[in-house]
């Protein structure tokens, strides 16, 4: 008499239904209520779920071709991407004159660290030679 417990029975046409819509082995092993470790055991099993998990793959693309094919152009787009390696062209134009940098700047730092030379007193902004200057203090 042999010992251990009785060998699970594996629904395998349940097995590539859901594999067919892509769920994992996790789900599998949950709606089967066997433990994912003795499904991957499983010879069979796993034929079963490659197999199922690719037509699904084949039959989910096979809409999205016809789904394009009929003018769906969100699919076509994606498609493109996906497959062509199209991407969306983003124009992007830096056009910044000098002086409106160095005005822009002069009212940013000045803004910046007017609460610093009221609250310290001992730096200021040079403006025409644009940095930050500490002033010195002589004691007689």
């Amino acid at each position: 008499m042999p010992g251990g417990r009785p060998k699970k029975e594996i629904d395998y046409k349940v097995v590539k239904e859901l594999a067919n819509i892509q769920c994992t082995q996790e789900e599998i092993a949950s709606v089967l209520n066997i433990s994912v470790r003795t499904l991957q055991r499983d010879e069979e099993f796993c034929r079963i779920y490659k197999n199922g998990m690719d037509n699904g793959k084949m039959s989910l693309r096979r809409m999205q071709w016809g789904a394009a094919k009929q003018g769906n152009t969100t699919m076509l787009v994606w498609l493109g991407k996906q497959y062509l390696g199209q991407t969306d062209k983003q124009d992007v134009t830096n056009e910044i004159k000098a002086n409106d940098f160095t005005e822009s700047m002069k009212d940013f730092v000045g803004k910046l660290w007017q609460p610093l030379m009221v609250l310290c007193g001992r730096w200021y902004y040079d403006f025409s030679r644009c940095y930050l200057v500490r002033k010195t203090q002589r004691f007689n």
